[in-house]
């Protein structure tokens, strides 16, 4: 199952011979189901059950994917991960057997698949990366049921301004990797039932048409069930939390001679099962990027 934001409504892309086909939830469930996204999370388990049984792909209408939202709009709780592959801790100057970073991103920061993003600087980096919806309550995971808690995998960019990110002795992670629209995911959050191996699946992204970052998820030093499972023994995971993974090598601030994303550039990310999401960037105002409407 395929299950998206679409307008602010909650959908689930079904597939037909014309091409994808958006399912509005609540009208379909007659209520059952809510038509807030997020809210779905909270029964989520039976809410898949529905969708495989009673479902049906004849309701949907086509859309266009700028109508598409973040599939998860309002975590209560967003993880990312840093320096999760080996190939990318190298290239931050990071020792081999680094433990990843754990640090977050607002969730106002979060955006659906295709948006402009306007720069607050001229040193803002992209990194592509898998990530983690969490499907039910946890607290202790253990490793050989952790897919379990996983409700699906959307793709995400962690768009980050590398000079408020690393000015000083201590870097300020979180505030750099949360201006607005600088957590797109999407196009929708996909079930588990859409991948073969959900564990090693293609990622990667191009800058105006050229690729600049392109892995396995395979290659992640902490799997999503290492990660769940250390996450869980801190904190408690709730429905609909994001867990952006890391991002493999390739970053701009890492490339000699250094590189960042300058307007007129378009960033397309893939994510092998998922798809793909696309951002455009402007020049920001003068004074910093304009407010931005909440979601």
């Amino acid at each position: 199952m395929r299950f998206a934001n679409l307008g602010g409504r909650a959908a689930v892309i079904a597939r037909a011979d014309s091409g994808d086909l958006a399912v509005d939830v609540a009208e379909a469930s007659g209520g059952r189901f809510p038509a807030d996204p997020q809210a779905v999370f909270a029964r989520w388990d039976a809410f898949c059950e529905w969708a495989a049984w009673s479902l049906d792909p004849a309701r949907g209408r086509p859309f266009a994917p700028e109508e598409l939202g973040p599939p998860v709009p309002r975590p209560a709780q967003v993880f990312a991960i840093g320096v999760n592959y080996a190939a990318h801790a190298s290239e931050a100057g990071y020792p081999p057997d680094s433990a990843p970073v754990t640090f977050t991103k607002f969730p106002s920061c979060l955006a659906g698949p295709v948006c402009e993003v306007e720069l607050p600087s001229d040193t803002v980096d992209w990194e592509v990366e898998m990530v983690v919806a969490v499907g039910r309550e946890s607290s202790g995971v253990h490793p050989v049921d952790a897919w379990d808690h996983v409700a699906g995998i959307t793709l995400g960019q962690d768009l980050s301004e590398r000079t408020s990110q690393l000015a000083g002795s201590k870097p300020q992670f979180s505030l750099a990797k949360s201006y607005p629209n600088f957590g797109p995911t999407g196009p929708w959050l996909a079930t588990l039932s859409e991948f073969d191996d959900p564990s090693d699946l293609a990622l990667s992204c191009s800058l105006s048409g050229e690729t600049v970052q392109s892995a396995r998820t395979s290659a992640m030093v902490y799997s999503v069930p290492e990660l769940l499972v250390r996450l869980s023994r801190v904190c408690r995971l709730f429905p609909g939390d994001l867990i952006f993974t890391g991002t493999p090598s390739g970053v701009g601030n890492a490339r000699t001679p250094k590189r960042f994303v300058k307007p007129g550039d378009v960033l397309v990310s893939e994510l092998e099962g998922v798809g793909r999401i696309t951002q455009r960037f402007v020049a920001g105002p003068p004074g910093g990027p304009r407010p931005h409407a909440a979601r």
